[in-house]
């Protein structure tokens, strides 16, 4: 049984502080996974524009964004200067890869893919995620192969990039298994690997779900492991910071149901063909507006 850790760094404090700890405890655990990372400039503050979106309040209210990303971080952009990560943290970003796990792409600027790649056209995403090519390319020496989207957020002409730019996988979606993706009967030739499990800030506070049984809720719906595996993401801001004691609840868990801890490249080598399935926007419970979900099988 494979469970594909895929770590999401959205920030320049997530790379700064919450990777190095990630890298200590998975090393820890003997476990693998994929550090996704956003290489450009954090402008995090500039998600105050959502409070305007239908739910965000509600979803704030249920944790506390200044605990866990930080009064700096949710001024970058705005009052405070944007930090370049993909500068700042190159070493970071290489030592990680240097420790022995797998890197990829995460964006080049948060906060302007994950709110605006949606309707955005084909001239606009290519220009996005060049630069986010150019910056991996330019730290760690060689060509990325892997991406997965900021907030599971993509268009037509993104998944036909994920072909284009030759990578091995994306993992851009929302799902129950690995798939070839089609988007309005257009099939893209680059496997989908979905995350597959609901993330700690989506299940916090709802139903009755705090920190001291989220973990125990995580291990009840990994208990029964379906053929296919799962895909786990995490974040390096919140598992990586306050969540850390969770975290390794889950790896601990995780372990004890006979999991391996993989990377997302371990994970896909474990099928030899994938179905093909439609990719379609919709709304996932605990989080805002529509993102691209595994649809049913083409």
């Amino acid at each position: 049984m494979k469970l594909a850790l895929k770590i999401d760094v959205d920030t320049y404090r997530g790379t700064r502080e919450g990777v190095p700890r990630l890298v200590e405890v998975l090393q820890r655990y003997h476990a693998q996974a994929t550090f996704f990372f956003t290489l450009g400039p954090d402008h995090m503050g500039r998600a105050i524009k959502r409070v305007f979106r239908p739910g965000y309040m509600k979803k704030v209210s249920r944790m506390s964004v200044v605990e866990h990303y930080g009064i700096k971080t949710l001024l970058y952009g705005t009052l405070l200067p944007a930090p370049d990560i993909g500068k700042r943290c190159a070493d970071i970003m290489r030592g990680v890869r240097d420790a022995g796990f797998e890197v990829g792409i995460h964006c080049f600027d948060h906060i302007r893919w994950q709110d605006h790649v949606a309707g955005k056209d084909v001239g606009w995403t290519e220009r996005e995620l060049q630069r986010a090519v150019d910056r991996y390319t330019e730290i760690f020496g060689e060509a990325p192969h892997a991406h997965a989207a900021a907030g599971w957020q993509m268009n037509r002409h993104a998944l036909r990039l994920m072909q284009r730019f030759g990578f091995d996988y994306s993992s851009d979606t929302r799902g129950t298994h690995p798939f070839i993706p089609v988007w309005q009967a257009e099939i893209v030739a680059c496997p989908q690997l979905p995350t597959t499990l609901p993330t700690l800030d989506e299940l916090i506070n709802r139903d009755g779900i705090t920190l001291d049984n989220i973990a125990e809720h995580v291990l009840k719906m990994t208990a029964d492991a379906p053929a296919t595996g799962h895909v786990y993401t995490l974040h390096a801001e919140l598992e990586g910071g306050k969540w850390m004691p969770v975290f390794e609840q889950l790896l601990q868990g995780w372990q004890a149901q006979g999991y391996d801890l993989v990377s997302m490249q371990q994970y896909l080598q474990g099928f030899e063909t994938l179905p093909r399935h439609e990719v379609v926007m919709r709304e996932i419970e605990g989080r805002i507006g529509s993102l691209a979900v595994q649809g049913e099988k083409s």
